[in-house]
């Protein structure tokens, strides 16, 4: 079934729209907690990680879906992605009114921060929020994360629920060989954990695509 438009605030233009319609929403996997006496099982929580150093002192003018746009540029560098879920609690239901923010550096490995320097491509809009439609379910258009200093590819990722916020977590790219040598995803002592963060980037016909469900305590 096409996924529906995201909401119209979410979104810049009539295109991105489209492109987000025209593009299917298959199963989400989910992890599971073994079942407690008399109860239905439930959803292993996303696990948390560190916010880090470079979310933003003030969100940029243009913080829409379509992290590749910034105004009426187009960024032309790295690998396009989609990177798109479902936020649900741990029974399975719809966070609705839920919003994701993404945020992480550009091709060079550069961040819109001052503590970076500022010198992250101004092509590259760096930070993107939306809300969930009726069925939890956001999606961004980003580019596939690089590395820099030190760390294995990752893009940060928060959920909020009105002025509360319920998750700060990093998303990896499986099979990324950077991965065992960086310090926080190895921090990740629980092996269903780090599965739950490190999720592939597998082509589609217009870049990459890469599943992310979320499961959080509201």
């Amino acid at each position: 079934m096409p996924l529906p438009a995201l909401p119209a605030s979410n979104t810049r233009r009539g295109a991105l729209q489209h492109g987000l319609a025209a593009t299917a929403l298959v199963a989400l996997p989910a992890l599971w907690f073994g079942p407690r006496a008399g109860q239905p099982a439930e959803r292993r929580l996303t696990p948390s990680q560190t916010e880090g150093p470079y979310y933003p002192v003030r969100l940029p003018d243009d913080h829409d879906a379509d992290l590749l746009r910034s105004g009426a540029r187009r960024y032309q560098h790295g690998q396009p992605t989609w990177l798109e879920g479902q936020v649900t609690d741990p029974a399975g239901q719809p966070l609705r009114g839920a919003a994701v923010e993404i945020w992480q550096c550009d091709h060079n490995g550069r961040y819109h921060h001052p503590g970076d320097g500022n010198q992250a491509d101004p092509d590259f809009q760096g930070f993107g929020r939306v809300s969930v439609d009726a069925q939890g379910r956001y999606r961004f258009r980003t580019l596939r994360p690089v590395t820099y200093g030190g760390r294995a590819p990752h893009i940060h990722l928060k959920v909020k629920l009105g002025s509360r916020e319920l998750l700060t977590t990093q998303v990896y790219v499986q099979g990324e060989p950077r991965n065992e040598r960086d310090m926080l995803w190895r921090s990740i002592r629980n092996e269903a954990d780090r599965a739950a963060l490190t999720v592939p980037f597998e082509p589609v016909s217009d870049g990459l695509l890469a599943r992310f469900p979320i499961v959080v305590a509201a």
